[in-house]
């Protein structure tokens, strides 16, 4: 089993795939460097968290 995602930070990187969909890849260190242009978060933690549900979510883009 896998960490379970907090509501807060779903909605926001849902709402930042919304955004920008072509830009994200399947890569994680990408990801985080975008992450970074399109919001700023209090903690390196919070950043990856969503980082890494990005990442998630364009692997399954299909499902989404």
């Amino acid at each position: 089993m896998g960490r379970i995602k907090t509501t807060p930070i779903k909605r926001t990187t849902q709402a930042i795939f919304e955004k920008d969909k072509q830009e994200f890849t399947n890569d994680f260190n990408e990801n985080k460097k975008i992450v970074e242009k399109h919001a700023q978060f209090q903690s390196k933690k919070i950043r990856n968290v969503v980082a890494g549900y990005l990442t998630r979510l364009n692997k399954n883009k299909d499902e989404f």
